[in-house]
């Protein structure tokens, strides 16, 4: 959060936290000594949260009631907010991209994508090594993995938190510090599991897992940032990760789970958002 302008004591600022809200402005207003002190939560909208902050105190309306409002404003909002977090949105684009053209190319799309290539031979699926694979040129494998998904639920539930906590770290941090993430947590995850001796995986889950980890040690150890994450999120979300190391998870379906992904993830994102959260805090 970044401090903007002192409002007067006692004055009632619903309506302007009404209209703030309705055009995504994230902020807080916070009682000091000397006023109410006003906070915005991406310094790219100072200067349109002092525009309704000046009609408000002018007594102007704040909010153009449309009934209709036009297809093209809208679809200007959606691709406002796109480019404000282009890694983000390219991240979720090309999972879309991937899932929609692995049910066109099948298996020919998914062994291009793998870590390691992966052929056939005597009946038998033989594998290429990773540092033969380095070695020879394609890079690519060693992310590819994490924009490959093998089912619906696997992708929705994948990219809704990419969209969650990307989103506050491109919007608070950069889109280099998501880009950063994306590369070193999508690697790591990958080589962690590839390690164990494993080969046909794929998805973003060790991603999720370092967003989701960077993103609560930020609100935590430097709650000025700006950063949220609801507590009981992150029960959830590392009770998940737990229950999938188990034989439990395998009886009920749940088998086949990329776990050394999501630990290499967290690893990862435990390490930027300590990291990162050392500096605001001295700051």
């Amino acid at each position: 959060m970044h401090p903007v302008m002192l409002l007067p004591t006692g004055a009632d600022t619903q309506t302007l936290r009404k209209a703030l809200w309705h055009y995504r402005i994230g902020h807080r207003i916070t009682d000091e000594a000397d006023g109410q002190l006003l906070w915005v939560a991406d310094p790219r909208q100072h200067d349109e949260l002092r525009a309704l902050v000046g009609r408000w105190e002018r007594g102007e309306p704040l909010i153009v009631d449309n009934a209709h409002p036009p297809r093209s404003r809208s679809a200007h909002s959606i691709i406002t907010i796109l480019r404000q977090v282009p890694v983000t949105a390219l991240m979720i684009g090309a999972s879309l991209l991937v899932f929609a053209l692995s049910g066109i190319f099948g298996d020919l799309l998914i062994v291009a994508l793998t870590i390691v290539p992966v052929g056939i031979s005597g009946g038998q699926l033989v594998y290429g090594s990773l540092a033969g694979t380095v070695m020879g040129g394609q890079l690519w494998r060693l992310l590819s993995p994490a924009f490959l998904h093998f089912g619906w639920m696997h992708l929705i539930f994948n990219l809704m938190w990419v969209w969650y906590f990307g989103r506050q770290i491109e919007l608070r941090q950069g889109s280099k510090m998501m880009l950063l993430l994306l590369l070193v947590a999508g690697i790591g995850a990958n080589v962690a599991q590839y390690v164990t001796g494993t080969v046909l995986f794929g998805g973003m889950s060790g991603v999720v897992y370092a967003l989701l980890a960077h993103v609560w040690l930020m609100s935590r150890r430097a709650p000025q940032s700006g950063f949220f994450v609801p507590q009981m999120l992150v029960v959830f979300m590392l009770g998940w990760m737990v229950f999938t190391m188990t034989d439990i998870a395998g009886t009920v379906g749940f088998g086949n789970v990329a776990n050394e992904a999501h630990l290499g993830g967290l690893l990862v994102g435990l390490a930027t958002g300590w990291y990162y959260s050392s500096k605001r805090s001295k700051a």
